[in-house]
């Protein structure tokens, strides 16, 4: 019996792209422990230095390609950026799984217009919460720095030197800035300088209180000086900048809340008006005039979103 239609076309289309995913996972997912943590803490190992193992790799060239791939380096930061435990592969392979099961879901239920809608839905939603995970734990960590340098302050006063204050910062520190600062030390041990063990945390956090602190001890390795009292400065200088923000935040939080509310009331209106009239907002899906109306309405009701946002995003 011959296989037609839209709906085993499309299961059919997921399921081989699922494989043909799970399969590079296999292949090329697994890496050699050293040299994984090298990566993750800045360090990459010379290809004529691993032996055979890393010789055995060269056969790998497409999942070597993949990893170098822009888009994939740029996802494989956000997963470390988030503390996502999630190979870029591994995170792409959880897209298509969640993006096909929204296509399938929708198109049974619904049809091909909200299936899609379902699909895309699934696909991106990984990507919004990597990057909501990412941008809260970023914050998260600058909020925390005016105490951890205050902790790093008394350590370093206490007779201790950097690395051993860095050694007390991650024992007491709270998450997730205690994690980042075993990061730090972990990768000092694997042999990387520790000037580029803080650049590579500057880096991977993109904060710039953490660049200023960042840069304070490159400079202080460099010219020497007062590193405790330079730091001391620096804590009272970004508490009181984050006290500014907060300040700015809560005179800010009624007109945020205003521009929420007007986008989601179109929609929560719609929404209403269908189900107490089914028949009511079916003129606008109907083809002509009636559907640009609507594609503008959502093109307009996006932008005015991100204009209110642009607006209220201020800075110190």
């Amino acid at each position: 019996m011959p296989i037609t239609g839209p709906l085993p076309i499309a299961l059919l289309v997921a399921l081989a792209v699922l494989l043909f995913f799970l399969a590079l996972w296999r292949r090329y997912g697994a890496r050699d422990l050293v040299e994984a943590r090298l990566a993750d803490y800045g360090q990459v190992a010379d290809p004529a230095s691993t032996g055979p193992a890393r010789r055995s790799g060269l056969k790998n060239r497409l999942g070597d390609a993949i990893r170098r791939l822009t888009w994939a380096e740029g996802l494989a930061e956000s997963l470390r950026q988030a503390d996502v435990p999630y190979t870029a592969v591994e995170f792409v392979l959880i897209m298509l799984a969640l993006g096909a099961a929204g296509f399938l879901l929708g198109y049974a239920r619904a049809g091909l217009l909200p299936a899609i809608a379902l699909g895309i839905a699934g696909l991106y939603g990984p990507v919004l919460y990597l990057r909501n995970r990412g941008h809260k734990r970023r914050n998260t960590v600058a909020d925390q720095l005016p105490d951890v340098l205050t902790l790093l302050v008394g350590a370093l006063r206490s007779g201790y030197g950097l690395s051993q204050a860095l050694s007390v910062v991650s024992e007491q520190a709270p998450q997730p800035s205690r994690d980042e600062y075993v990061r730090v030390l972990q990768a000092v041990e694997l042999g990387l300088p520790l000037q580029q063990a803080m650049t590579d945390m500057g880096d991977r956090l993109q904060s710039d209180d953490i660049d200023l602190f960042v840069s304070v001890v490159n400079i202080q390795f460099e010219l020497g000086g007062n590193l405790a009292q330079t730091l001391d400065t620096i804590a009272d200088t970004i508490r009181e900048r984050i006290r500014l923000q907060r300040e700015i935040r809560t005179q800010t939080a009624q007109q945020q809340l205003s521009g929420y509310v007007l986008v989601a009331l179109p929609v929560f209106l719609a929404v209403g008006l269908t189900m107490m009239n089914p028949g009511f907002m079916a003129p606008l899906f109907e083809p002509g005039l009636s559907r640009y109306m609507l594609i503008g309405m959502v093109i307009l009701e996006v932008m005015g979103f991100l204009i209110m946002r642009k607006i209220l995003d201020l800075r110190v």
